[in-house]
């Protein structure tokens, strides 16, 4: 996008308030049905971009999505006290990583990011926010000045990697052949 000769790009967020969730986890539920394959075809909140970080003994919840995939764990743990009880940083991390099953697809071990339900057609926002009727989730599109392209790995490059080093490379190589013929 170019505004006055200036590149822009549009930022997308999604913003979490987390005194309105009641954790009723309709924002897994959708994420999960807008992914399944074929789209709507099923519930499996294992395969949701986004999960409900739960206390109901202290009425605490928090929306996380699904950030990036890390080959590596953390290596400082910190510790964080809300209203008294003790969570790890694990608990509210977005990653995909080797220390825990959150954001990794239940069947193929892959690991799963928010993409804001981009589709085509386009919706008008991320199917969690749509869901949320408490309004603990709000959508926002904002307009940012570019200084040069940024570049990042694609979830096709992040899920390959994540194949080849699982199954090794003639295997993932001769599945695709084989699913090419089919």
């Amino acid at each position: 996008m170019e505004n006055n000769g200036k590149k822009t790009r549009i930022v997308k967020n999604i913003k979490v308030d987390t005194k309105k969730c009641v954790g009723c986890k309709a924002c897994e539920i959708a994420c999960s049905a807008f992914h399944a394959t074929p789209r709507y075809s099923s519930i499996n909140t294992g395969r949701s971009r986004i999960m409900v970080v739960a206390d109901e003994m202290l009425d605490i919840f928090v929306p996380i999505r699904a950030g990036d995939h890390t080959e590596a764990e953390c290596n400082g743990r910190n510790s964080y006290i809300i209203d008294g009880k003790e969570y790890s940083e694990c608990t509210f991390c977005p990653a995909s990583c080797p220390s825990r099953d959150a954001f990794k697809d239940p069947d193929s071990g892959l690991p799963l990011k928010c993409d804001m339900c981009e589709s085509d057609p386009p919706v008008e926002k991320p199917m969690c926010v749509d869901a949320c009727t408490f309004g603990a989730l709000t959508y926002e599109e904002r307009e940012v000045e570019v200084t040069e392209p940024v570049t990042t790995v694609t979830d096709m490059d992040e899920g390959l990697k994540t194949l080849i080093k699982r199954y090794g490379l003639k295997k993932v190589m001769d599945t695709v052949v084989r699913v090419s013929k089919e």
